[in-house]
């Protein structure tokens, strides 16, 4: 169904029993945020807030909530989307499956965007900042945050709607040093489209000019995340997704998305920037206050009747897990297509994504060798490594199947697959002192840290233990080791200190366990933390207490570890220390007055009582 407004897609799905309105007033201040969590937990319906305290807008949540819930949204052109990904990044299936390719290279042609010269409803109303819902999600967050925006930017040496940048990078809107209604803060890496579209507007000595809109047709909102191949408009990309082509004018210079439901217009100044953050962040902790660009508004619009869409990040699962999925089922191959080699990937959800990638490959080059080792999977590992948001992994875990039956998805079989056939002494490749995650506080500073490759192929070298070895419940330095996966056991240890005392610690434990590797053969992983039974207790905490707080060059130790030709290994089990560290950032926890205050809307006679 081709959607004209946000409201014309949150009427569907209230007809089809896949949204519920909130008739209290509501505070934007955690409470929203609180309502969300609790409804997307519970794979529940999409919100409309009908009453937001403070502004007369309404605003939606929990709109891609679940994957059926987008799907949907999308009924009409999902099979069409998936066929112009597949064309642009193979363009051979078109032999192959001429009719639908000519099908979805006429829905590309028909969803060029187009001026709108007449419609143009964002521009009903000229409002402030203030005006607008002010959301803030968790207690330290440094103000109000824009969570779904479709940032907007041309390239000053060839601009054009075609060539544009339309992304979604976070949007602080207060709070902070910013002159409230003159000025928001902007946070986003320089890699991305906007960062070189911002280089190359100081290079001329001129203000980038940024436009950032808020709701619309839900296809908006997914092309500004959407991994794209090269060369495709995220413009045309939200036409083809929605059925409808993007509308959009010029308004004083600046872009005008003429069917969102909000827009914010204004400059970057080069080197102008203020304190943007804490942030509530989708690894589960605050990303904390740093410098970023400030724009200074030129103006805000609103159609009459706007509402404002909003998630919420968190550890995940969240809202955005379901956007993730979301795209890897429309982009299918797109990534194993554009590296040699790679048969699968997956960027693991539970672990915040870019901490922890799996991949499958194919190992061709040493086909005689025995035992067969990797070769041309450190190539393909390289080559994920320098790819787009790929980069930003920490952790890439990467095998090769003979049987070709491996899949990166299935978790805890792919890792028993790597842990039955890779050799510590020889199949862990460091990058130390190089870029990660700007959200990832795990490294030595903001966007400061290391990454490590764990490659297995060839015949299996060991049956994994399915319970700790008897050496493990002796050891003097640690406590209540307990299975996490087969081959992988989480041990209590006391809280890290500093890295002069944990270099000390490690090596007492690698001592200590050092005569007994024929016990410890099967335990090829061990995993330190404060908490053995909580990492242990899911696989999700596992994932997400190892990756996220762990810097490979730092936290990773092995029993009877050595450097030979500047290669580092291990004789015995590989050792992660999973602990806090003083210099992370805190995770993100519930405000308790906050649910309390919440649960009046999901008590008897309020208005999501009995929805989930």
């Amino acid at each position: 169904m081709a959607y004209s407004s946000l409201e014309a897609c949150l009427l569907d799905l209230e007809r089809h029993g896949q949204l519920v309105r909130v008739k209290e007033e509501v505070d934007p201040f955690l409470e929203m945020a609180a309502i969300q969590l609790r409804m997307y937990e519970a794979q529940g319906p999409a919100v409309l807030f009908e009453r937001v305290k403070g502004t007369r807008y309404r605003a939606a949540s929990n709109i891609f909530g679940t994957m059926d819930r987008s799907r949907f949204i999308f009924r009409k052109t999902f099979k069409t989307v998936e066929q112009l990904i597949r064309l642009k990044t193979d363009p051979s299936s078109a032999f192959r499956q001429p009719f639908r390719a000519l099908d979805a290279a006429i829905a590309g042609l028909d969803a060029f965007p187009q001026k709108a010269v007449f419609q143009r409803p964002v521009l009903q109303n000229q409002i402030r900042i203030g005006d607008l819902p002010l959301i803030q999600h968790w207690p330290k967050d440094g103000g109000a945050f824009i969570t779904l925006p479709q940032v907007y930017s041309e390239d000053v040496e060839r601009p054009s709607a075609m060539r544009a940048n339309l992304g979604m990078y976070r949007i602080q809107l207060n709070g902070n040093q910013y002159k409230l209604n003159e000025e928001i803060g902007l946070h986003y890496q320089i890699h991305r489209g906007i960062g070189v579209h911002q280089a190359k507007a100081n290079a001329r000595g001129l203000p980038l000019r940024v436009s950032i809109f808020v709701g619309g047709p839900p296809a908006h909102t997914l092309a500004a995340v959407m991994p794209l191949p090269e060369g495709m408009s995220e413009l045309q990309f939200a036409g083809v997704l929605g059925g409808r082509s993007f509308r959009y004018c010029y308004h004083q210079g600046y872009c005008i998305s003429t069917d969102a439901d909000f827009v914010i217009t204004g400059d970057i100044e080069a080197n102008e920037t203020l304190p943007e953050g804490p942030f509530g962040d989708h690894l589960g902790y605050y990303s904390l206050q740093h410098n970023f660009p400030v724009l200074k508004v030129k103006n805000v619009f609103a159609r009459n009747n706007a509402i404002w869409p909003f998630t919420v990040v968190g550890r995940p699962p969240q809202e955005d897990t379901s956007f993730g999925a979301l795209i890897h089922e429309l982009t299918g191959d797109a990534v194993p297509a554009e590296i040699p080699g790679l048969k699968n990937i997956h960027a693991v959800d539970a672990a915040g994504v870019h901490p922890l990638l799996l991949a499958v490959g194919s190992e061709r080059y040493t086909p005689y060798d025995s035992p067969k080792k990797p070769a041309e999977l450190l190539t393909i590992a390289n080559r994920i490594l320098g790819t787009g948001q790929l980069s930003l992994a920490k952790y890439l875990w990467i095998a090769a199947d003979q049987k070709n039956a491996l899949q990166s998805q299935d978790i805890a079989a792919f890792m028993q697959f790597v842990l039955e056939r890779m050799d510590p002494r020889t199949d862990l490749h460091f990058q130390t002192q190089t870029t990660i995650d700007t959200l990832d506080y795990s490294g030595t500073g903001l966007n400061k840290g290391s990454k490590v490759v764990f490659a297995a192929c060839g015949e299996t070298k060991r049956t994994l233990c399915t319970e700790p070895p008897q050496v493990l419940h002796e050891l003097r330095f640690g406590t209540a080791p307990r299975i996490i996966l087969p081959g992988i056991v989480a041990l209590g240890a006391p809280p890290f200190t500093d890295y002069a005392g944990a270099t000390e610690f490690f090596t007492a434990v690698s001592e200590e366990l050092l005569p007994h590797l024929s016990s410890l053969s099967g335990c090829p992983l061990l995993i330190i933390c404060e908490d053995s039974h909580f990492v242990s207790a899911q696989l999700n905490n596992f994932l997400w207490v190892t990756f996220t707080r762990s810097n490979p060059s730092h936290d990773i130790y092995g029993v009877g570890s050595f450097v030979k030709f500047k290669h580092w290994g291990c004789e015995g089990p590989i050792i992660i220390d999973a602990r806090m560290k003083p210099h992370h950032a805190p995770p993100l926890e519930k405000d308790p007055e906050v649910e309390r205050r919440v649960d009046r809307l999901f008590q008897k006679g309020g208005s999501l009582y009995g929805v989930i």
